[in-house]
């Protein structure tokens, strides 16, 4: 197979680089009780740090997702195949690059949003992930559908132009982002019980902030951005579990999933910690 070269504006990182940032975000819901916040915390990201944040992300999307593999393991559902284990484990980590650049698109491009069709390709992974996994047919066939469409060689082309042509915001601007995100985050942690669209609404801001500090730990060695990164990962990973016991209880008939339950003490101490100490 031939490869597309790629895009020169971008610096082109070394395999140990991506090998680095593959580790962290196989570990990014791992959680480590031992680790503790850096003090003090420190926003500063100088602009060729973000331009180098983004390009790595960029790249490991590019040499980690092949069109024609997804859409073998798409095609593969849709005929009622199933997945193996490995292949299964393909479909995660695939699906991990996706969300991978999709939070890098919102953290360092002046829009601070991810391109429409990047998002809605990312989302459907998900949605298509949810169905195998509680082996929901009509879900398959859905999702599976719709992301053959988004990965039709005319939309795979427009997409990876639009991820090369990303803008990158100013230092201000990216510090600007966090401190909103971690305000936003005080005001959802005031509430005692969440939903589940509200609960995971919680999550996507905490992984957002695991992504960022999976990445600088990633160009180089870093104290601060590996304490952040595992502490952070702590809370995506306590909360990534009731997230599923809440959609198991919803799919069992037990719960309704936007039926508000109280946040475990476990993940709103360590949520406070956060926010108490983040400099907003």
């Amino acid at each position: 197979m031939i490869r597309r070269r790629r895009d020169p504006a971008w610096p082109n990182f070394p395999a140990e680089a991506l090998r680095r940032l593959f580790d962290a975000v196989d570990v990014d819901d791992i959680v480590d009780a031992h680790v503790a916040l850096p003090d003090p915390i420190v926003l500063s990201c100088p602009e060729g740090t973000m331009r180098d944040s983004y390009a790595l992300c960029l790249q490991f999307w590019e040499e980690g997702v092949r069109r024609n593999e997804l859409l073998g393991l798409v095609g593969k559902l849709l005929r009622n195949e199933g997945l193996s284990a490995d292949e299964r484990l393909q479909f995660k980590h695939i699906r991990a690059r996706y969300k991978h650049l999709r939070f890098a698109q919102r953290l360092y491009s002046e829009s601070h949003t991810s391109s429409y069709l990047f998002d809605l390709t990312t989302r459907v992974l998900g949605h298509l992930q949810d169905a195998f996994r509680s082996g929901r047919r009509g879900g398959i066939v859905r999702h599976g559908l719709r992301l053959r469409v988004l990965l039709s060689r005319p939309v795979w082309t427009m997409v990876r132009r639009t991820m090369e042509r990303t803008r990158i915001d100013t230092e201000a601007g990216l510090i600007a982002l966090q401190q909103a995100e971690m305000r936003r985050l005080a005001r959802a942690v005031s509430r005692t019980h969440f939903a589940g669209h509200e609960f995971h609404t919680v999550r996507k801001i905490v992984s957002m902030q695991v992504s960022y500090y999976d990445t600088l730990r990633s160009l180089g060695p870093d104290e601060h951005a590996l304490r952040m990164s595992r502490f952070l990962a702590a809370i995506n990973g306590l909360m990534g579990s009731r997230h599923d016991e809440m959609v198991a209880e919803a799919l069992s008939g037990r719960r309704h999933y936007r039926t508000p339950a109280p946040l475990a003490n476990e993940i709103r101490s360590r949520l406070e910690t956060l926010i108490a100490r983040y400099p907003v």
